[in-house]
């Protein structure tokens, strides 16, 4: 059904009007409590066998929200009453900011991709604050994601995250320090190890110093090179990160300016995890994003070594329940394999 309304009316109209009003509607949802605990009685994950820790937090089953669609931290609650393990919201700047001129947001429907130059479009931290300090009606995990706010100069930009991260660390389940969107200018210089290593170290203080120390993560782009990679590892383990994700979109195509996602970016991540994994092992939470479709894609991620894994783009083409559909199916698969749990699948291929 979902497929037919998508084809027939959804893609008919501007991908970012019904992006926008999509989290209306779960904003919503999220304000309304008898409904939203149905639903999530209904659709989130609830099999034992799926749990996953993870740095000291507990997800109901492995398969989240990635960053970018949530911006405002309007509707985490909604989501997961869906059918996801976790949602992450933003990216957060300090400064509220507009983002990019429109259009911004490109559907590429026969590729299942998506090209984004949104440019951290959010009303700002003090605002994400607010809404993160609700009440929470149904258990969710949240994770907040924060970036550079566009005009602060690359010089201050430790400061900058740093802001953010005082705000808004305390109130985050596990925060990510995203330094890998192609969509802000000079961002990505960010993930040299000489620029990366500062600025992650100031923002572990403030993550360390939360009352319950908040995990810190980063996230890192597909094309980097190889090498790269690398050094962001070894970095994020002498640093004492608590893990890294993996990845963002990607600049290599051939469409308009911005990051793809989708499908076409299948491949490169999922060669990045397993690099990561044979570089790390098991020292840090990996967190697999880029190309997640079905519950075929999540289980290769957990077998390469993702104790977690994110989708976004799969979700817009795989329907509202698409999530709930996946860890229905993991379920019937891990008693399928003879596995008491989902986490015996992980690294089993690395």
């Amino acid at each position: 059904m979902y497929r037919l309304v998508f084809s027939q009316v959804l893609r008919r109209f501007d991908a970012e009007a019904v992006h926008h009003l999509t989290v209306s509607a779960l904003a919503l949802l999220a304000r309304l409590p008898l409904l939203k605990r149905l639903l999530h009685q209904a659709f989130a994950p609830h099999d034992p066998a799926l749990r996953v820790s993870a740095f000291g937090v507990h997800f109901p089953g492995p398969l989240g929200l990635a960053a970018g669609f949530d911006k405002d931290a309007a509707c985490a609650e909604a989501v997961a009453s869906l059918g996801f393990g976790h949602v992450e919201v933003g990216t957060i700047t300090a400064h509220a900011q507009p983002g990019n001129p429109r259009p911004r947001l490109f559907r590429l429907v026969p590729e299942r991709a998506v090209i984004n130059r949104m440019g951290f479009n959010n009303a700002g931290a003090v605002a994400a604050d607010r809404r993160l300090r609700r009440t929470r009606g149904v258990p969710v995990v949240v994770g907040v994601n924060i970036g550079k706010t566009k005009v602060v100069p690359e010089s201050e930009a430790t400061a900058d995250y740093v802001a953010s991260a005082r705000r808004l660390a305390p109130l985050a389940d596990y925060l990510v320090v995203n330094v890998s969107s192609p969509n802000t200018p000079g961002l990505r210089n960010l993930q040299a190890v000489s620029l990366l290593r500062p600025l992650l170290t100031a923002v572990k203080e403030v993550a360390d110093a939360t009352p319950r120390r908040t995990p810190l993560l980063v996230k890192i782009a597909p094309d980097l090179a190889d090498e790269d990679v690398d050094a962001v590892a070894e970095l994020a383990v002498e640093l004492g990160l608590d893990g890294i994700i993996a990845t963002n979109t990607t600049i290599r195509h051939g469409g308009e300016t911005g990051g793809l996602s989708g499908r076409p970016l299948k491949a490169r991540s999922l060669e990045v995890l397993r690099r990561l994994r044979a570089k790390v092992g098991d020292r840090l939470t990996l967190v697999s994003a880029g190309g997640v479709e079905d519950a075929d894609d999540v289980w290769e991620r957990l077998l390469a070594g993702a104790t977690l894994v994110q989708g976004y783009t799969g979700w817009i083409y795989g329907g509202p329940l698409w999530a709930s559909r996946i860890h229905r199916q993991l379920s019937r698969r891990v008693r399928r394999h003879g596995m008491k749990s989902i986490t015996e699948a992980i690294g089993r291929t690395s």
